[in-house]
């Protein structure tokens, strides 16, 4: 019988389809209604599947559903899931090899209709649903039937965040995926999908929830326990600030007041601690040597063809897939660290490849050893770094790093900016990092030198008749470097060849200055200096060229460590700067961003206020006759410039760690001005410059502020306090005096600040510390 209904009309259709969807998403953000494919009618969804383009997927959904009850033929279910999988992986494939610039605005349409008719809720009932049971005879999944579904996920997790999102809320999905990494053939899409959960998790997992942490690590081989590093980062490392205010020490100060107890990101440091051999394996991991089958020219030019594919951690992990594969069917499986290198598949890949793929490694080892190097279990972390000979590993292997000129696709970065870099240039990075982290304020430091170095230091001492300091004398020289080159002079050497604007040079830096940090060692800065390393700073400063911000900073405070009150450094400067032009040049770069240089102009302040009382010495009175850098700072109309722009370009809402310095130099210029009895004079001075500014009580009504800001800040932490006493030279108890004097509310007190405002601008009594 005909109908007397007609075709359905294109429109009715496309309204059928959205009718659908809109009731789906209805029922998954209300719990009521339909929520996934199983709910609808498997003729209504292949009726609206070409239209709606949906490539049969709501349908393949529908049958896997029916196939999965506990007790259901998980063959079936494992058919069903390679079916669906490739339209999944086709766009995770897309996705990671995009353009980043396009990526945000492409769209993944079987992504979003598969998660939408419940696919993803579906996989995770299906894997979890063997622990969710008490019977004994469910059947067991196959380790290529939870692979397929782990990577089905990871794809979907790969195109939308949301996805990701959703798993990572699930506390119980999260530690069930923990159990999983137990299983060697199933590691790595584990491995590789925890890290995308863990990532855009809000709250930081604690290790001690996973289920038995210790054997769990205990059984990785060393190609895992590299892999699980990239893991632990996220557990390890105290989550991103966000907004640049929260970046500020008063935000910090009130965050730390609120949640006195150790951070999540701490306890969990604690944890990997306590698993026994664990920093053994990680200094094994990071000191294995790395293949050298190819000459080092070809090398070069595979990497650079290598380098975006391989930069793309999807595809790193199943290049590492591939030779876990292959190494499984050529032999037994070994927990050997050597296994991945003697892999059959190793050969057969482009020698480029496999040293990247390493370098990948140790990227995330010397990651974890450098957060642990700085968090506050560090002395124990440093005794164990030391005894499992890290440093002399590492300096066996430095000469196996490629420093050369970076391409022009290398962009300058800074040192808290996220960047997109290769692996090699990310594995020197935290290579240097992890050597800064090692030597900053800790007698482990003479590590990085080998025997002969170590007598030449013993030599320099005897020379000027100096004691040896006790961090040196305490050296366990088993657990030196060996070879012709320490670590510290290799540094040096590459340190000296490095372009103008490479980003290197601010790492080198920071590596090369730690190593001088702490109680100034006259032995540790003539040792450097006879090296060449003042000569290149200088030249780095004035003649290169050189417009980073942060390598000018780097340069400005290890001049500052390698000159302090060292008198051969004042006259090989004077030496070196022997024309007004490179003076004036220098000063130039010095004043162009003090809060850069203020550290230097630190040390110039200590080491002249040091020199001025040794005028019996007939060497020290020459230098300073002689050098323009002592005669410039000399000139107290100069050292009340600096002291007035110091306290002028702070204020206590914007005090982070990276400009409380130029209080502190601030509060050096005052404490020497008391110790000559010229401390009224000062503020006096300061007075004056007010008044001359026309905005009279500005300036000292901020630095009241700022005392009384760091009166709260440093007497509460003695790691501060310190830094402070040792790199300068006076005691933190004339530190607290001097704040104390200038803090004094009595009007009549002629070095309190107070008694230099007029009372019409006097604004002493704000309570900024409640934030």
């Amino acid at each position: 019988m005909a109908t007397t209904e007609g075709p359905e009309s294109p429109r009715t259709r496309r309204n059928s389809n959205k009718n659908i969807l809109t009731r789906i998403r209805h029922g998954q953000s209300t719990g009521r209604a339909i929520s996934r494919a199983a709910e609808i009618s498997e003729a209504l969804l292949q009726e609206r599947d070409q239209q709606a383009q949906w490539h049969g997927i709501p349908v393949l959904l529908q049958r896997l559903y029916d196939s999965s009850h506990l007790n259901s033929d998980l063959s079936q279910i494992h058919s069903i899931i390679k079916e669906v999988s490739p339209f999944l992986s086709m766009e995770a494939m897309s996705f990671v090899t995009e353009d980043r610039r396009t990526v945000q605005k492409s769209t993944y349409p079987n992504t979003y209709t598969f998660d939408l008719f419940g696919g993803v809720e579906l996989l995770v009932e299906i894997l979890m649903r063997p622990t969710l049971t008490t019977q004994t005879n469910v059947p067991k999944m196959s380790d290529d039937l939870v692979k397929d579904c782990l990577s089905v996920l990871y794809n979907c997790c790969i195109c939308m965040e949301g996805v990701t999102k959703s798993l990572a809320s699930r506390d119980d999905f999260v530690m069930f995926l923990f159990t999983l990494m137990s299983n060697k053939k199933t590691f790595l899409q584990t491995a590789t999908l925890i890290e995308d959960i863990l990532g855009v998790r809000k709250e930081m997992i604690q290790l001690e929830d996973i289920p038995n942490l210790p054997s769990l690590v205990q059984s990785f081989n060393q190609q895992q326990l590299a892999n699980f590093c990239r893991i632990l980062s996220v557990t390890i490392s105290e989550p991103e600030m966000g907004n640049d205010d929260k970046h500020t020490l008063l935000a910090k100060n009130a965050q730390q007041r609120a949640n006195p107890c150790p951070s999540h990101s701490e306890v969990n440091q604690v944890a990997l601690l306590n698993i026994p051999g664990f920093i053994e394996r990680l200094c094994k991991l990071a000191t294995r040597k790395v293949s050298e089958a190819s000459g080092p020219s070809s090398l070069l030019l595979e990497l650079q063809d290598w380098y975006t594919w391989l930069d793309n951690a999807l595809v790193l992990d199943a290049l590492m897939q591939m030779a876990t594969e292959d190494a499984e069917q050529s032999s037994t499986e070994s927990s050997d660290e050597s296994s991945l290198a003697t892999s059959p598949l190793r050969h057969r890949l482009p020698q480029s490849m496999k040293i990247v793929h390493e370098i990948m490694y140790k990227v995330e080892v010397l990651y974890v050893l450098c957060v642990l190097l700085i968090g506050r279990q560090r002395n124990q972390v440093h005794k164990m770094l030391a005894e499992f000979k890290l440093i002399p590993g590492l300096n066996n292997l430095f000469d196996k790093l490629i420093w050369r000129k970076q391409t022009s696709s290398h962009v300058l970065h800074g040192q808290n900016q996220n960047c997109d870099c290769s692996p090699e240039i990310s594995f020197k990075i935290q290579f240097l990092r992890l050597l800064q982290s090692f030597s900053d304020h800790h007698e482990n430091k003479y590590l990085l030198l080998n025997a002969q170095e170590l007598n030449e230091l013993s030599a320099i001492s005897l020379k000027a008749s100096i004691p040896e300091v006790e961090a040196f004398v305490n050296t366990d020289r088993n657990l030196i470097c060996d070879g012709k080159k320490g670590l510290l002079t290799r540094l040096l050497s590459v340190m000296k060849k490095e372009p103008a604007e490479s980003s290197f040079r601010f790492w080198q830096a920071r590596a090369v200055e730690s190593f001088l940090r702490g109680a100034t060692s006259y032995a540790d800065q003539v040792f450097l200096l006879k090296r060449g390393l003042l000569e290149h700073i200088l030249f780095s400063i004035i003649d290169s060229g050189c417009k980073s911000r942060d390598v000018l900073q780097s340069y400005f405070d290890l001049l500052g460590e390698l000159m302090k009150f060292n008198i051969d450094a004042f006259k090989r400067f004077n030496k070196y700067v022997n024309t007004e032009e490179k003076f004036q040049t220098f000063m130039t770069q010095i004043n162009s961003s003090l809060v850069d240089s203020n550290m230097l102009v630190r040390c110039i302040i200590l080491s002249l206020d040091r020199f001025e009382s040794q005028i019996e010495n007939v060497s020290v009175v020459e230098v300073l006759s002689e050098c323009s850098l002592l005669s410039y700072m000399a000139r107290v109309e100069n050292r009340h410039a600096f002291l007035f722009r110091l306290v002028n370009i702070i204020n206590v809402q914007i005090l982070t760690q990276e400009n409380v310095s130029c209080l502190n130099t601030s509060l050096v210029v005052l404490m020497l001005a008391r110790r000559r009895d010229k401390l009224a004079f000062c503020l006096k001075a300061l007075r004056e410059k007010e008044y001359a500014e026309k905005y009279p009580g500005c300036l000292l009504n901020n630095l009241h502020t700022l005392l009384r800001f760091w009166q709260r800040h440093y007497l509460n932490k003695d790691k501060d306090s310190t830094c402070l006493e040792n790199s300068s030279c006076i005691s933190f108890t004339y530190w607290k005096e001097t704040v104390s004097v200038l803090l004094d509310s009595d009007p009549t007190s002629l070095c309190a600040i107070a008694s230099y405002i007029d009372e019409a601008y006097m604004d002493l009594g704000r309570d900024f510390l409640q934030v």
